[in-house]
């Protein structure tokens, strides 16, 4: 039974034959080559590209940049697009709840000189504190949020068209890491009002390997190249080169064909079934798991409850039970939940726990897999008391 979803989902079989049917079908290089195979791996390649926007309700799918993850895509608008805008007295505002990537590129521009970071504390319901984010918004300073939609630990899911809004109010742009929002929610990046969103194909039925930037076209011509060579080029000499137009410029060398052709698939599947009743469908289980897990002698939930809006994403601790230890007894029943600080150092550091163990749900989990869960939490507090 399957219940790290939100580290890595499963892959239905026609995200599978998608891939396959590249490889053995029309396996070759795009953008190039001016014979049948190449010119229907560029189609196939490039349609993604319109999947995706409709999917996301970007208005140009020219918005649409292909990475290798949403880590590639963060780490390129900290080295375009905060290199060239921010300077040393400048500030990038984070919150408590994000993910090591959402930390570290802004952390490594702090340590070269190029601008500064604050983070926004949470309260003691696992949201964000709004008034520590309005007072340090009315700094003067702040150019950029960057914040999570979903926490990938705590399931706590932002408000991010209000925080946008008063961000913008400020005079800061905002980059959304969405990687926990779009599998799982309608995410309409237009009706948010977004500057840039970012989002990874493996966590969202897709393969490996694929993430998603997608951002202003105005704010993607005006930032230059992360990486050169290849298709980011239009024209090269030894004494200049003149970039491609967006969103290649940001695509250089081959990419990875065969993982955006399957997240097309993985798109289409998400888009046949309805991303709403996806939502609908994990909201009806988050809270039948939430009240099961309440049933648990010594459980406490690392997260929302009650009526605050969250994901599928249930961290939680044991009493006397390492979460390290509890993820392995379960494991002996066939049971995968992740255990550990899930990327999110900070977070754990900040509630005072090492690490916590979780459980994600995703489209295809229902009540059974959080009853056996529940069963497997039983014996392993017999195992260890």
């Amino acid at each position: 039974m399957f219940l790290d979803s939100a580290a890595s989902s499963q892959r239905p079989q026609a995200v599978v034959d998608a891939v396959t049917d590249y490889y053995t079908q029309y396996n070759a290089n795009i953008h190039r080559g001016i014979y049948d195979l190449s010119e229907k791996a560029t189609e196939r390649y490039e349609a993604v590209r319109g999947q995706v926007a409709d999917f996301i309700g970007a208005p140009d799918l020219h918005e649409i940049v292909f990475t290798r993850n949403a880590t590639e895509s963060i780490n390129l608008v900290a080295h375009t697009w905060a290199r060239s805008n921010l300077s040393k007295d400048d500030t990038v505002l984070i919150t408590e709840m994000e993910h090591h990537s959402n930390i570290v590129p802004w952390q490594m521009g702090v340590k070269d000189g190029r601008w500064k970071m604050d983070v926004v504390k949470m309260n003691e319901d696992f949201t964000l504190d709004s008034e520590d984010y309005k007072e340090k918004l009315s700094s003067g300073s702040v150019k950029l949020v960057a914040l999570s939609h979903m926490s990938n630990v705590l399931g706590t899911v932002n408000n991010v068209k209000e925080l946008m809004q008063l961000a913008h109010d400020a005079g800061a742009l905002v980059l959304v890491d969405g990687a926990q929002a779009v599998p799982h929610m309608p995410v309409n990046v237009s009706e948010l009002g977004a500057d840039f969103y970012v989002f990874s194909a493996h966590k969202m039925l897709g393969p490996t390997g694929v993430g998603v930037l997608w951002a202003r076209k105005e704010l993607l011509e005006a930032m230059p190249p992360f990486l050169g060579g290849g298709d980011m080029i239009r024209e090269v000499s030894f004494a200049q080169t003149e970039y491609n137009d967006v969103p290649w410029k940001f695509e250089a060398g081959t990419p990875n064909i065969a993982g955006v052709i399957g997240l097309g698939a993985a798109v289409e599947y998400l888009s046949n079934l309805s991303i709403e009743k996806i939502w609908e469908h994990e909201q009806e289980l988050i809270k039948y798991a939430l009240e099961k897990l309440g049933e648990q002698s010594g459980l406490r939930v690392i997260g929302p409850t009650g009526d605050i809006l969250r994901g599928g994403a249930v961290s939680f601790t044991l009493e006397g039970i390492h979460p390290h230890d509890l993820a392995s007894v379960l494991n002996d029943s066939h049971i995968a939940i992740r255990a550990g600080h899930h990327c999110a150092q900070p977070l754990h550091t900040s509630l005072g726990l090492p690490a916590t163990a979780r459980a994600s749900f995703y489209m295809y989990n229902d009540r059974s897999d959080v009853d056996c869960l529940c069963e497997g939490i039983i014996q392993a507090r017999q195992i260890f008391t």
